[in-house]
């Protein structure tokens, strides 16, 4: 039986166009930044910093750069590196959007190392199908069989 790379989802991966870095180098994330997104957003209004801190300890992340310092993207992928994603928070700082930054960081993040192979790919949208369906998602094709168990207002709590 061959075993799987304990560190293939660590492995660093950078990729360069013009003045952007895209990165996933823990060291260089700004949680600043991605709170400070999240906790104004639809899909994460509120969320506590030290739960969006948590959730980038525990996801392989990427990082849009300008001028190799400040952070002006961001997104994360949950997965088991072998036969699920789930991809989040993905989003790019207003300031900078109308670059193509988002369906850049799609593509790099499709053929990051970790993440070939994968069986199934989820993602949750209320605005941006035309970016995910160009990279192949589609609607559920059969949504009788996804449950969900939604608490949209756990972080009120907190």
């Amino acid at each position: 039986m061959q075993s799987a790379s304990a560190n293939s989802c660590e492995e660093l991966v950078e990729y360069r166009r013009g003045d952007y870095l895209i990165s996933t180098d823990r060291a260089r994330l700004d949680l600043d930044v991605v709170h400070g997104f999240l906790t104004d957003c639809y899909w994460a209004k509120g969320i506590p910093r030290e739960l969006v801190g948590r959730s980038m300890q525990n996801s392989l992340c990427f990082g849009i750069y300008h001028a190799d310092t400040q952070q002006v993207g961001f997104s994360r992928v949950v997965s088991d590196f072998a036969t699920v994603a789930y991809l989040g928070d993905v989003f790019v700082l207003e300031s900078h959007r109308g670059h193509g930054l988002c369906k850049w960081m799609m593509e790099c993040i499709v053929k990051h190392p970790a993440l070939q192979g994968l069986r199934r790919w989820i993602l949750l949208t209320r605005d941006a199908h035309g970016l995910y369906s160009s990279f192949g998602f589609t609607p559920l094709k059969a949504p009788e069989r996804y449950m969900e168990l939604h608490r949209p207002d756990v972080y009120e709590r907190h």
